[in-house]
Formats: C-alpha cells, structure tokens, sequence
C-alpha cells in the first residue's frame, strides 16, 4: 500500500492597473462565486478549499497578492496519486472569474469589504501563505525534510531508518533482497505461528520492522511518510511511536490468530493502525472542519480499497484489519487527551489504558487461536533433510570409487536412511495438524520407499554387472519426478 506526495499545479497571475485592496476583494469575491470554502486570511491572501465532487476530493488554494502578481497555488489534500488536470483548472477557472469581476466594485465596495475581511486577518505564519513559488532548490529541501527528523515529525523519520536499516543488514548477510526465502524472514524474526508459540513472543513485535523484499518496504515507508505527516503534529512524539508499536503488536496477534501455516512480515499492519488512528481523529471536532471530510474520505477510500484487494491472497489481511481496528479504538482514546492538552496525567493516562488494551486483545486473540503441532512437526523434519542428504551422496561419489563403496554406500547408508525417514513420517504423522501436512507425509512416505526401491535395484546391477536393470532404474526415476511435481504442487 502506498501514498504519493500530493500533485499541485502553481501559477504567477500578472494584472496592472489594480490596488492590493482591489486585487484581495476581486480575488475574495471570485473564490465565493466558485463556492470555495475560505478557511484562513491574513494581509498577504488566503487559503480555501474546492468542493468535494464527483471528479475531486477537494484541493487546497493557496492565493498570495504581491502588487502587481497573484501567487496561485492548487494542491490535492487527499490520496490522490495524479489530479487529472483538476489543480490547473482550478487556477484556469479562477482566472477567468476575477478577470469577469475585476471591473465590477466601486472604491467604496472595495474600502468596505477590506475593512470587514481585515477584522478576520491572522498574522502570516498562520495562515501558511508564501509571497512566491519555490524554488528548485526549495522543493529539494521539501523532498528531503521527509527524511529529517524536526519538530512535529520527529518519531517517523526514525521509524523509516530503522525499517530500512534491517533490509540493508539482510542483505549484508546475504538474503535476497527481492524476493526473501521463508526461512531468511524467520530467522530475522518474521512472525511464524508454530514458533511465535513456543516462547518466541519477541516475533510480535519484530515481524513489524521486517519486509519481504525492497518493493515491499518501499510502498509501506511510502505510506508511513504520509501518514505520519498527517498524524504526528497531532500525537506528538510520544503517542505516535506508541500507538505504532502498539498496533503492529495487535496486529501480529490477529495474524497470529487467523493464519495457521503464514509467514507473516511487514510493517503494514502497524500503518493501518495509524491510518485507524487518523479514521478515528477525523470523526471528531479535533482537525479542522474544511478539511476533516475531504480526508476521511479519502483515507476512508484507501483503507477500503487496500482491505479489498487483500482478500485476492497473498496479503496478510488479519494483520491490516487487526491493526486498523486497534487503531480506531487508540484514536478515540487519544482523542481525550488531545483535547486538552494541559492536563499531562491524563496523556499518560491514556498511554497506560492504551498499553492494557493491547495486552488484553493480544491474549484474547492469541488464547483463541487454533493450536496444532506443526511447529513441533517442522522441528523434527530438519532430520529428514539431514538424512535425504546422507542419502543421496551416492550419486556424487568419486568417479574412481570402488564397487565395493557404490554397495556399502547404497545399502549401508542410503537405504538405511531412506527407512529412518519412513520410520519418522509414521511417527510424525500422528500429530495434531492440518490436512494438507497429512497429505504432504503421504506423497514423502511414496518417495521414501521409491528411492529404496530404486537403491535396491541399482545394487543388484552393480553387485551382478548386469545391465538388465536398466529399464526398471529409469522407470524408478520417472516415479521419483512424479512425486516430487506433486511434493511442489502440495507446497
């Protein structure tokens, strides 16, 4: 899942022969006509908002009057990863009602209505407006402030390094960064049932900051970037990085609790617990009105959309709604707090409920999941491996090795192993654990007595060097690539 930086369109609008009193009133009068919502003016312009439509989410107008120029500036406010065109004709259609109204209000309409609006001003830095465009070098710094650490957003740079700073030390150690093996992302600490289970209860937590290769830490640090440049300003450093933590735990239970056999890795949970957050602080009186419904929606959108194409597979989906519920339930309880911010004991009173409802719904979660023995099961068939290996070192011998060493190794060795195998499976088999295993023990017990027939007769041509067993080894052979297709389509 992923945000992109929201697209903007900017425009210098050049116009003589007006005073800055007949360029605001013009400029106020011409964002009313469009039914733009003005939600901040200082002396230098104001801000508004479009209407929500069919074809926008709103875009947020930046209008700067500077003599003889009007500064414009139109950006997407929601998730959009394109406009469409919509922020130019934002500042197109703009530009075509103040040229219809410029000629429109006497001296007096203009001294009058600066007059009232001047009641309304707030000084300049909070009404956020700049008197030019930025430069390139301005917008270099804007990219780059993503990943600084400054006041306000403080927590998610950090959280971005750490998340990064894993898949580069994987990929020291020699794990593909692209496409991970199971076994490279549980041994990092990916979260496994069968292991999670037996005392490895850090999994919850690390499973978080690890990422089945760079595509997929790339669009969650995409989304964390933007989420936490929405929420942050709000939480403060404390109860952003708490709420994170706390959401990817809940979120590592829930996937504990529905996936028997998933490996599952990511910080998307933890983020869809942060987008639950901000879902939750949009429902509320907290964020500004102008803005509260452009976002939910489109948050709303986008979570929506995300859960959805879970359900194709291949997603951990309990993790994201396990993570966006949690969410929901921190984002009110915060709420509280935030309101009144002077009060520190009910922050951190907050923060100690926040922490117990994490502990209970993980125990409810975890205590309810379905327990088989498939760890134990995993556990015991590292031998079989080992043993397969002993096995097949037959068929890399020497080529100047004796006859007497191809029969000893055959009989004494590879048959011997492949009866221990069996000899495992049976035991194994008896385990509690999911049908598909039980047929996985089946198809291997095939192989097994396969492979000994096999050593069998190959011991017979060596021992008689005859060649009369050809045709029975390689028919041996074609039942060993039978089995093994169906051991890959089974896995």
């Amino acid at each position: 899942m992923a945000f992109g930086l929201s697209p903007k369109y900017s425009f210098d609008f050049n116009i003589k022969g007006l005073t800055n009193k007949q360029l605001f009133i013009t400029a106020i009068e011409s964002a009313n006509k469009l039914d733009w919502k003005i939600s901040r003016i200082g002396e230098l312009g104001f801000v508004a908002y479009t209407s929500f439509s069919l074809s926008s989410y709103s875009e947020e107008i930046h209008v700067v009057i500077d003599q003889d120029n009007i500064h414009l500036k139109s950006k997407c406010i929601g998730s959009q990863l394109v406009d469409w065109g919509k922020n130019k004709k934002n500042i197109d259609t703009f530009i075509n009602t103040f040229n219809s109204l410029k000629d429109n209000f006497s001296e007096f309409d203009i001294e009058y209505k600066y007059s009232e609006l001047a009641r309304l001003f707030v000084n300049e830095e909070e009404v956020g407006l700049s008197k030019s465009p930025a430069t390139k070098k301005e917008r270099r710094e804007e990219f780059f402030a993503l990943f600084k650490p400054s006041k306000g957003y403080f927590i998610t740079p950090l959280l971005l390094y750490i998340n990064v700073a894993i898949l580069i030390l994987m990929a020291i150690f020699g794990v593909n960064i692209l496409l991970p093996s199971s076994e490279s992302l549980i041994q990092w600490g990916a979260n496994f049932r069968q292991m999670t289970s037996d005392g490895q209860w850090w999994r919850l937590i690390t499973s978080c900051f690890l990422h089945i290769g760079i595509f997929h830490l790339l669009m969650n640090m995409y989304a964390l970037v933007y989420i936490g440049l929405l929420l942050e300003p709000y939480l403060g450093k404390l109860r952003f990085i708490t709420a994170y933590l706390l959401t990817g735990i809940v979120s590592s239970a829930a996937s504990f609790y529905w996936n028997d056999l998933t490996i599952s890795a990511g910080a998307s949970g933890a983020i869809f617990g942060m987008y639950g957050v901000f879902l939750a602080m949009l429902t509320t009186n907290i964020i500004d009105k102008a803005t509260r419904k452009t976002l939910l929606l489109s948050i709303g959108i986008f979570v929506g959309y995300n859960l959805l194409n879970g359900v194709k597979g291949g997603i951990d989906n309990a993790a994201h709604i396990g993570g966006l519920l949690s969410g929901l339930v921190l984002g009110y309880l915060y709420v509280v707090s935030i309101k009144k911010p002077q009060l520190a004991t009910l922050k951190i009173a907050t923060i100690v409920f926040s922490v117990l409802f994490t502990i209970a719904s993980s125990f409810i979660l975890i205590n309810n999941a379905t327990t088989t023995d498939t760890g134990k099961y995993y556990t015991e068939m590292e031998l079989f491996v080992t043993l397969e290996e002993q096995a097949l070192l037959v068929f890399s011998m020497p080529e100047n090795s004796t006859d007497e060493e191809y029969l000893y190794q055959l009989k004494e060795v590879g048959i011997n192993c492949w009866n221990k195998n069996i000899e495992l499976i049976d035991r194994v088999d008896k385990y509690n654990l999911d049908e598909s295993i039980h047929k996985r023990n089946s198809i291997l017990k095939d192989y097994c007595n396969i492979r000994i027939k096999s050593y069998k007769t190959m011991y017979k041509a060596i021992s008689e060097n005859s060649i009369m067993y050809d045709s029975e080894i390689e028919n041996c052979n074609k039942e060993i690539e039978q089995v093994l297709k169906k051991l890959e389509a089974i896995n």
